[in-house]
């Protein structure tokens, strides 16, 4: 063993729900010892960061949290866990509040109101932003907190295990110094996981390359439960730039409230095949869907995308509204304030993860789960501005409950020979012989879930995807890298490679099970949405065997029940 830390909180992750948890935690007790540890740079290399559209809340006087919590359940085809959602828009405005105490400006009316604008799947222009680069400032804003604080930051310290004390409750976790290779051990009262989602498992997704899944797979190694895993969200639209970096990089949600149009190859306006009430602007899962059928059926480009255009709204106010987004296009050529662009579903978002209370609490003591990594907050589907929303207020309320839970908890006792066992499985490719090569078998994975376990499913491709991942994860086993400990790339793949593989057979595992359409799970094989079977979650939990153990529950139906007759799912032909 190399380090060994022993904190009262750690907190895994470094984007807006992690931050939010230090800082609260800290309100709550200021003489609590803290350790934030990020894969990435503290943040820098969180989701949130990300985010360019904006954070869904309750402000005007004409909006209210019933018609907020409606769009939400209805936008997540009622699978939501009620309470959380009801959580995720009561609290809302008062963490944008808090978010302007920390000194974030948001974007203002001429009056300095601020100013909320239109998203799709929303019947009320709610979303708070700052012009379409949101996230970066909220992010700056909270580093900024943090920084001023007496939290131990650990950038570039990755999450291997997380630990138990002899009798199940988790006590901490393994971690690895990305730069120096060197192990930490950490003995902590209460481990919150916020690592973000596993998008990079699909060939074409918007996250940076590191976010892999291992909040979700270390949860479920430790015999958490997950719920559904089936559902992940595709964002219509990707930017497309053949292997450049930029591919799928999202261009945000705003532009089609604004009122872009998306196109086919022929030059057709295509949702009003799909939605001809709300075309552009209906529903994340419904758009994407169409996209990628019309890309399926040959109506696409030669290099798989459609075409988004918002040059109609007129080049001075696509400059002005939405400066990242113009900036971004012209990076790889294109004009976006003045013609069309190539867009695809990209991978996006992880509805589904860890079984939580609305205090972040799991069915493991001393492990709390908060954003990406947790399940049941937006259903089967999720609005756009109701992500980052959903980091801070869940972020916020995990660090309130863990500074309590702590003040009753003694320092637990790690297990030595659990974080042996654990150092020699993640060092075992180091100079083994000469396996394949890890990229190779990353590309593989990301294919196969792409075409088989991605927008459009049904049971023959996800048996065949679960097929390959088993083959894959026995190649992997067997994979090389060089010996060197310090900052090594090929090691780290590995080691993504891991989580990426528990996620994707979960994720496929839930979608075989869930024989029918929802929100942005979709069955070919099973095109409509059946209320009467299939208004449940899909479980998920490591058995004794280390397979999964899968079972169903009614979803709670504790505020808002859905219409006797489900609603004809758009997209399963033309």
């Amino acid at each position: 063993m190399d380090e060994t830390l022993k904190v009262d909180i750690l907190v895994l992750g470094g984007g807006g729900a992690g931050l939010m948890a230090a800082l609260h935690a800290l309100a709550r007790e200021p003489r609590l010892r803290i350790a934030l540890a990020a894969k990435g740079l503290i943040g820098q290399s969180g989701c949130t960061r990300m985010v360019q559209g904006g954070y869904n809340a309750v402000l005007d006087p004409q909006d209210s949290f019933e018609l907020h919590f409606s769009d939400t359940i209805r936008g997540g085809a009622y699978l939501n866990d009620q309470e959380l959602a009801w959580t995720l828009v009561t609290e809302a405005p008062k963490a944008i509040a808090e978010l302007e105490m920390y000194g974030c400006f948001f974007d203002r009316t001429p009056d300095g109101r601020i100013y909320q604008k239109p998203f799709a799947g929303q019947s009320f222009d709610r979303t708070v932003h700052r012009g379409d680069l949101t996230g970066i400032e909220i992010m700056a804003r909270l580093k900024e907190r943090v920084l001023a604080t007496d939290v131990v930051l650990l950038d570039e310290h990755r999450a291997l295990e997380l630990l138990t004390d002899p009798v199940g409750a988790v006590a901490g976790a393994l971690l690895l110094n990305v730069r120096s290779g060197q192990f930490v051990t950490v003995s902590a009262k209460a481990t919150l996981l916020a690592t973000g989602g596993g998008a990079r498992m699909y060939r074409i997704a918007a996250p940076s390359l590191e976010k892999a899944g291992d909040g979700m797979a270390m949860a479920y190694r430790a015999g958490c439960a997950l719920r559904d895993m089936e559902m992940y969200q595709f964002h219509p639209t990707g930017l497309v730039a053949g292997k450049s970096i930029l591919t799928g990089a999202v261009l945000e949600e705003g532009l089609r409230g604004a009122g872009g149009h998306l196109f086919n190859a022929q030059g057709e306006r295509f949702m009003a095949h799909y939605d001809p009430e709300r075309m552009e602007r209906s529903t994340r899962d419904t758009v994407a869907r169409a996209a990628y059928l019309e890309i399926q059926a040959g109506r696409g480009t030669t290099d798989g995308a459609v075409f988004l255009d918002v040059s109609h709204l007129g080049a001075e106010f696509v400059e002005r509204t939405f400066p990242g987004m113009v900036e971004r296009c012209r990076e790889i050529g294109f004009d976006l304030a003045r013609g069309p662009v190539k867009v695809s579903p990209t991978a996006h978002f992880h509805m589904g993860g860890a079984r939580i209370d609305p205090w972040c609490r799991t069915n493991l003591e001393g492990l709390f789960v908060a954003g990406e990594d947790a399940g049941g907050v937006h259903g089967a589907n999720r609005l756009g501005g109701n992500g980052v929303a959903e980091s801070t207020v869940f972020g916020a309320r995990a660090g309130d409950a863990m500074a309590e839970a702590v003040a009753s908890r003694s320092q637990p006792a790690l297990q030595p020979s659990q974080a042996e066992a654990v150092i020699a499985e993640a060092t075992k490719p180091l100079g083994q012989g000469k396996g394949e090569n890890i990229y190779a078998i990353r590309q593989e994975l990301e294919d196969v879930m792409w075409k088989k376990g991605g927008v459009v499913r049904d049971a023959q491709g996800l048996q065949l995807a679960l097929a390959t991942l088993t083959a894959l994860g026995e190649r992997a086993t067997r994979a090389t890298v060089p010996s060197v400990r310090e900052f090594n790339p090929a090691w780290q793949e590995w080691l993504n490679m891991r989580s990426l593989l528990t996620v994707a057979k979960l994720t496929c595992l839930s979608a075989l099970a869930r024989q029918e359409s929802r929100g942005s799970h979709y069955r070919s094989d099973f095109p409509a949405t059946d209320n009467d079977r299939w208004l449940r979650m899909v479980c998920l939990q490591q058995g004794e065997s280390e397979e999964p153990r899968l079972w169903t529950e009614p979803v709670p139906m504790s505020r808002l029940r859905p219409p006797e007759a489900a609603p004809e799912r758009p997209g399963a032909s033309r």
